[in-house]
């Protein structure tokens, strides 16, 4: 079982000036990603409300929260710092993956994304874009490793090729150094 949490990052929208569109989008796409539980979108302010959101998330135990908004470049996008200050380690394949992804489908400013993709405690955290469109590319990237990832945060072993037949008796991949 996989327990996520979508969070909207948006000063905006926390506020009630417009309505939130890219969590209820993230809120499906994790669900269709094999999530059993989906909270939120939980819509905050950005900034201390990120750090605090995230805190409080990894101490209800998700196994996954996710992230849209905050990872621009204007002055008060903060949530990759917020992010940070929670993150007990950085998985920054996943926030170059999701960077490359965006720029491939066509958006050259997906790279100004500076969103940050890791592990806090047993929860994996991830920033996405604060647009629909980055929600859908960035979830394209996390579907098929999303499930591996969690396994391996709970301390699953690696999947093994042949695991169930015997050991190789053949020495053809032994290699000799000069």
């Amino acid at each position: 079982m996989i327990r996520a949490l979508a969070v909207t990052v948006s000063n905006r929208a926390s506020a009630g000036i417009y309505a939130d569109k890219s969590g209820p989008v993230l809120a499906e796409l994790l669900r269709s990603a094999g999530c059993d539980v989906v909270d939120g979108p939980r819509v905050i302010p950005d900034g201390e409300a990120v750090e605090r959101t995230l805190r409080e998330a990894v101490a209800a135990g998700y196994d996954v929260v996710v992230s849209t908004g905050g990872t621009g470049l204007t002055p008060t996008d903060q949530t990759p710092e917020m992010t940070r200050r929670v993150l007990d380690r950085e998985i920054p394949g996943i926030a170059e993956a999701l960077r490359a992804a965006g720029a491939a489908a066509g958006v050259p400013s997906a790279i100004l994304s500076r969103g940050l993709a890791g592990v806090a405690a047993r929860t994996l955290i991830v920033n996405l874009p604060g647009s629909s469109g980055g929600v859908r590319d960035g979830m394209n990237v996390l579907l098929p490793i999303l499930a591996h990832a969690v396994d391996q945060i709970r301390g699953g072993d690696h999947p093994r090729a042949g695991a169930d037949k015997s050991p190789r008796t053949d020495t053809a991949h032994v290699h000799e150094s000069a």
